[in-house]
Order: C-alpha cells, then structure tokens, then sequence
C-alpha cells in the first residue's frame, strides 16, 4: 500500500485528460489490486459552474462521476502498469448511482474506488465520492482499455 501523496505529474503520466477534463488532483492512497483514495479540489473558477447554475452552483453529477471514473482508471494504472500505460480507459457502463448531497464551490471531493472485478481489459469498479465525511455519490462504472490507435476505428 502507498500512503505517499501522488503527484499531479504522475497522475498525467497515467490519463490522456487535461484541463479543464481531468478531475484528480491528488492520489492520497493507493491499494494495488483493491482501492484507491484520490482528491479533486472543486474551484469556483472552473468552467461549468457558469452555467450549472449561475446563482446556485453545484458541480453537476456527470462531472462527479467522471471524477470517479478517473480514480479508476488510475486505480487500473497502479494495479497493472504494464498493461494500462499508454492505453486509453473507456467508460463502459455507469450502474446503481446514487447522489447524495451537492457538491459545491470550495469542497473538496474525496474519491474512495474500490476494483471490484477484472476481466482482460475490462474492469469494474465500485466507490464513492464524499464531502466532509458525507457521500455526495456512489456508483459502479466499468471501464475498457484499448491501445491509443485502435480508438479510431
């Protein structure tokens, strides 16, 4: 188990997204083959929040589980480098989601993903994402990797 923060480079090392897409911040622990306990700061100052909505803002949900979809793949990253780097993670599936409580301006996003099952390339994850000790969301998402060039066909 790593209980050594990781940093923002690693993390780039690790996913093809950049700003304003990619979603993690921190790698706060990591499990190789079980779990993964990742950060996203959540600014004011990033882009979705001047629409969703511009007197209430609330980091929209599809965005929370993209961050939890990132944890993910890095969980996958970390558990089987060799096969994961250079790769590109697909979603494949978003299942049992469930969201708890808004997550605003100022929070910070605590992402807790767990593997759940491995088959070749597909993988299977269950996590949450919590404010201040509470879960914002929760979710299984499947995930596929795939060679960067096959990606086009």
């Amino acid at each position: 188990m790593s209980t050594d923060p990781i940093s923002l480079q690693e993390i780039m090392s690790f996913l093809p997204h950049r700003y304003p897409f990619l979603l993690i911040d921190r790698i706060v622990e990591v499990e190789q083959g079980k779990r993964i306990l990742a950060i996203k700061n959540v600014s004011f100052n990033e882009p979705h929040f001047q629409g969703h909505f511009p007197d209430h803002p609330v980091m929209p949900g599809v965005l929370i589980l993209e961050a939890m979809a990132q944890a993910g793949a890095l969980l996958a990253g970390y558990t089987d480098p060799d096969s994961v780097r250079g790769q590109l993670v697909y979603f494949m599936a978003i299942d049992k989601a469930r969201f708890r409580k808004p997550v605003l301006p100022g929070h910070q996003l605590n992402i807790e993903m767990t593997l759940l099952k491995r088959r070749r390339e597909v993988w299977r994850f269950g996590g949450k994402a919590m404010v201040d000790g509470e879960v914002a969301c929760e979710a299984e998402v499947m995930a596929m990797t795939r060679k960067r060039e096959e990606s086009h066909e």
